[in-house]
C-alpha cells in the first residue's frame, strides 16, 4: 500500500527560498501557488521521463504480477514530485503510488519554480481560504512501457475536504509522431470553478458511442459492462489520464472500467479536469469518489467517466457488474 512520502532535502540557499516564499503567499492563495508549483513540476517529471527512456535503461521491477510493473521513471519521478513539493509546502499529505524509501533526493531532481500564468488566474471563492495542512496531493506515473509512448502520463491530484478540486495532467511524448524536431510534451490543468486548460475541447459525434477501457486488466465484468453499453467502437489504452484525455478530446464517449483494479492516485487529476469542463466521474453505481487522507486507496467499486450522456451509459451498468463490485 502507497504510504505518505517522506524525504529527505538538501536545503540550499534556504533563506532566499523562504523569503520568496513569504511574498508568494502574501499575493497568492494557498490553492494557486500550489497548482503553479505542481505544473513546473510535472514538467519536470515529463522531462525526468523523456531522459530515462532516451538512455535505454528502464530499470523495470515487478511489483506484484507481471502487468504491476514499476520503472526507474516511476521512481525517480515520483521522488522528485514529492521532494519538490515537500520543500514549498511541508504541511502538505503528499500520497504517492510507489512505496519508496526515505533517502537523500538529488538536488537536480528539485524543481523550484511556478507557472506564473497561472498565479494570472483568479482562485474560486469557496477555495481562498484553504490552509495548507488541510490539503492532499495524490500523485502517480503510469509508466507501462511498451513502446506505447501515448499512453505516459504524469499525475498530480489535488484534494480538499475528500473531493478532487485541482488537477494535472503532463504527457511527455505528447506531438511525438509529428517529426523529429517536433516540441515534446503538454501539461494540461484544472481547477473546479475556474476550468481546465491545455487543450481544445471537442465532442465525440452525437449518436456515437465509443468506450475507451483498459488494455492490460481486462476481465468478464469489463467485458460484460463495455458490451452493454452497445457501443460503436471499443478504445483498449493505458492509463485512466489517457482515458480522460479521450473524453475531453472527442476520441471517445465514455470511459468504462467494470474492475476494483484503479486507485485513487489514477483518478483524482483525471477528475478534476473532466469535472472542470462539465463531464462527471464516477463508480460503477453512481457514487463519488472520495480523497480524504484516510480513505482506502482502491476504487473498489470501478470508474465510470463521461463528458456528456452520463445517464445513458449509467443506465446502462448491468446489475450483475453493480453486485459485484461492492463500494
Amino acid at each position: 500500500m502507497a504510504k505518505s512520502a517522506q524525504v529527505k532535502v538538501s536545503q540550499p540557499c534556504q533563506a532566499n527560498i523562504q523569503k520568496v516564499g513569504l511574498i508568494m503567499a502574501s499575493r497568492h492563495t494557498v490553492l494557486m501557488r500550489l497548482v503553479a508549483s505542481a505544473y513546473s513540476i510535472a514538467q519536470k517529471a515529463g522531462m525526468i521521463v523523456r531522459r530515462v527512456i532516451a538512455e535505454g535503461d528502464l530499470g523495470i521491477v515487478e511489483k506484484t504480477c507481471a502487468t504491476d510493473l514499476q520503472t526507474k521513471a516511476d521512481r525517480l519521478v515520483q521522488m522528485s514530485i514529492c521532494s519538490s513539493l515537500a520543500r514549498k509546502f511541508p504541511k502538505l499529505t503528499i500520497i504517492g503510488e510507489e512505496d519508496l524509501p526515505p533517502e537523500e533526493v538529488d538536488q537536480e531532481l528539485i524543481e523550484d519554480g511556478q507557472w506564473e500564468e497561472i498565479l494570472k488566474q483568479p482562485c474560486p471563492s469557496q477555495y481562498s481560504d484553504i490552509k495548507e495542512e488541510d490539503v492532499c496531493d495524490i500523485i502517480d506515473i503510469h509508466f507501462f512501457f511498451i513502446g506505447l509512448l501515448d499512453n505516459v502520463t504524469v499525475l498530480i491530484g489535488i484534494a480538499y475536504e475528500g473531493k478532487a478540486i485541482a488537477g494535472i495532467i503532463n504527457q511527455p511524448y505528447y506531438n511525438y509522431q509529428a517529426g523529429p524536431d517536433a516540441v515534446l510534451g503538454r501539461t494540461i490543468w484544472g481547477i473546479l470553478g475556474l476550468g481546465a486548460f491545455g487543450f481544445q475541447l471537442k465532442e465525440v459525434p452525437a449518436g456515437k458511442h465509443i468506450i475507451t477501457t483498459t488494455r492490460s486488466h481486462n476481465s468478464k465484468l469489463v467485458t460484460d459492462c463495455v458490451t452493454a453499453m452497445n457501443p460503436d467502437d471499443v478504445l483498449r489504452v493505458g492509463g485512466a489520464g489517457n482515458k480522460i484525455i479521450q473524453l475531453i478530446e472527442g476520441k471517445a464517449s465514455a470511459y468504462v472500467f467494470a474492475s476494483p483494479g484503479c486507485k485513487k492516485w489514477d483518478t483524482c487529476a483525471p477528475e478534476v479536469i473532466l469535472h472542470a469542463v462539465g463531464g462527471k466521474l464516477t463508480d460503477v453505481h453512481g457514487n463519488a469518489l472520495q480523497y480524504n487522507k484516510e480513505v482506502k486507496h482502491m476504487n473498489s467499486a470501478g470508474v465510470l467517466a463521461t463528458l456528456r450522456n452520463y445517464d445513458y451509459y449509467a443506465s446502462r451498468v448491468p446489475e450483475s457488474v453493480k453486485k459485484a463490485l461492492v463500494p
